[in-house]
This record gives structure tokens, C-alpha cells and sequence, in this order.
């Protein structure tokens, strides 16, 4: 693991789903990644700040955004962090400068 990065594990794998949990600290965060396909993240603790397309989109608990696929973006964790992110079984999370 990068030091600074969120934790990542996989939760649930069905068919054509998968969720995932991410636990962070406040000032942690992903640099520039894509999920190859759609991805939706749900807050359920903490705070965070996703900057896409030049924009900042602040997350509080229990809110949630959707994130299009291959679309670059950043996330930073703002407040003690924990999220699901549900995704297709093949899509995977790349990091642009890795």
C-alpha cells in the first residue's frame, strides 16, 4: 500500500456487481485515477471533496455521487472517512501517473 491512501477491500462480489469499502483519515487522498466503468460512492462517515473537471464536489455522510467511467478525478478526504463504492465486477480503479 502507498502510504497516504485510502484503504481499499472488497466487500461483495455478485454477478455483475461488486462494492467496495474505503476507510481513510482526514488528509488523506487518491491521487488522479479513472474507474474503467460507471461508479457510484456513498459517504457513510466523514467527508470528502472529489475534484473532476476542474470542479469540487464536497461529499457529507450519506450523500452520494455518481462518477462516469474513465472520467479523471481526485479525492480528498476531509473529515475520518468511510464510503462504499458499487462498480461492475470488471471494472478496475487506475491511477493516471502509476
Amino acid at each position: 500500500m502507498i502510504e497516504g491512501l485510502p484503504q481499499m477491500v472488497i466487500l461483495h462480489t455478485g454477478k455483475s456487481l461488486k462494492v467496495l469499502h474505503v476507510t481513510g483519515s482526514e488528509g488523506m487522498s487518491m491521487p488522479e485515477h479513472i474507474s474503467t466503468k460507471e461508479a457510484v460512492i456513498i459517504i457513510q462517515k466523514g467527508s470528502a471533496v472529489i475534484t473532476m473537471k476542474g470542479n469540487d464536489y464536497p461529499l457529507q455522510e450519506h450523500e452520494s455521487m455518481i462518477i462516469p467511467g474513465g472520467e479523471k478525478h481526485t479525492l480528498r478526504i476531509t473529515e475520518d472517512f468511510q464510503a462504499q463504492v458499487i462498480m461492475e465486477t470488471d471494472s478496475h480503479i487506475k491511477f493516471i501517473n502509476s
